[in-house]
């Protein structure tokens, strides 16, 4: 096997493990407002999240770095033609951060609703402007030999925006489920009762996407040629409609477990049908930015294989310590003892 193919199965993973682990935050924070009725049920969903939800941001980080490292051309065009965008992305995450940090700095309840407001916002940009992004990667870009000719409004549309509401609503049920499995009480009654609200309008984007898909974008071709590939999607089908079975049995972690492999499986999906491309020519194929054309040299590529397999391992056995550290569920009672939240 090629060491750019190695490569780009690993960026898949990575970006899809990013998607898995954030998104429960994002989603967290996006029904931050709508699960907290008060004050102290707003510090324990931001200790729900707190000790993780920084650790999460390695994903992005690596996800980015393999792309710098391994296909470095792609890299740099894409933060050229998609600067703005990106930018807003990080200022989104950024206000994210701030605001778990700075709301319980103070009593004051003006300061506590603008960070409330903060993190909503911080939460809610990037799960959109991810959507958009990945779903103009899977239509592709209006670039050739002279550059990009698209504008950042360009990117919000029609196909880009309902890959956006797809990001927000899968990542909202996510971390509804999270905040049932999390906490206990009336907390845990109504992070079920939000997934339980929400899925069907998952179902109901998730099924226009997939036909979208096939008018709009290309990846349907790595399908129809190997029909084997076929069950990433199948999986992802399976697995978002037994989130749904599993709320209704009342096995909250096994739903959570099954909205994990959605969203794995979402993002491999799309990561299989662009194969072999990174980012495609919505105007000529040739101009596609892909795995051969774009890459590092193979002796670069070598290497970059033989730190990967020795350190992914150890980034994966400190997550699963971490999570296994701070896994009990955090309650009402313990939180209200101390003054500040995470």
């Amino acid at each position: 096997m090629e060491f750019q193919i190695i490569w780009f199965v690993l960026w898949g993973v990575l970006w899809a493990v990013y998607f898995m682990l954030d998104g429960f935050v994002l989603g967290a924070g996006l029904l931050h407002y709508s699960l907290g009725r008060s004050d102290g049920e707003r510090r324990v969903l931001i200790n729900a999240i707190g000790p993780v939800w920084d650790g999460n941001e390695v994903w992005l980080i690596t996800a980015g770095g393999a792309t710098f490292a391994a296909f470095p051309t792609t890299y740099a065009l894409m933060f050229s033609y998609l600067y703005t965008a990106l930018l807003l992305l990080l200022f989104a995450l950024i206000i994210r951060g701030v605001s778990y940090e700075f709301r319980g700095k103070s009593d004051g309840e003006g300061w506590k609703k603008g960070w409330d407001a903060a993190i909503f916002l911080g939460n809610f940009l990037p799960a959109l402007l991810f959507g958009v992004a990945f779903g103009n990667i899977f239509a592709g870009l209006p670039m050739d030999g002279a550059g990009y000719h698209g504008s950042l409004l360009a990117l919000l549309n029609p196909y880009g925006l309902l890959t956006g509401v797809l990001f927000v609503i899968l990542f909202a049920v996510h971390g509804a489920l999270y905040i049932s499995v999390k906490t206990r009480g009336v907390l845990q009654e109504r992070g079920a009762a939000m997934a339980k609200k929400l899925w069907p309008g998952l179902l109901l984007v998730a099924v226009a996407f997939l036909a979208y898909t096939n008018f709009a974008t290309r990846l349907y071709d790595n399908y129809l040629k190997n029909p084997v590939l076929l069950l990433a999607p199948a999986l992802a089908v399976a697995a978002l409609l037994g989130i749904r079975l599993f709320i209704a049995g009342n096995r909250l972690l096994t739903a959570f477990a099954a909205s994990c492999l959605t969203i794995l499986m979402v993002v491999g999906t799309g990561v299989i049908g662009l194969f072999p491309n990174l980012i495609p020519s919505s105007i000529d194929p040739a101009y596609s930015l892909t795995i051969f054309n774009s890459s590092s040299s193979a002796y670069t590529l070598k290497i970059m294989t033989v730190v990967a397999f020795i350190f992914v391992p150890i980034v994966i056995a400190y997550k699963i310590w971490v999570y296994r550290i701070f896994r009990a569920p955090v309650l009402l009672e313990e939180i209200t003892k101390s003054k500040e939240a995470y």
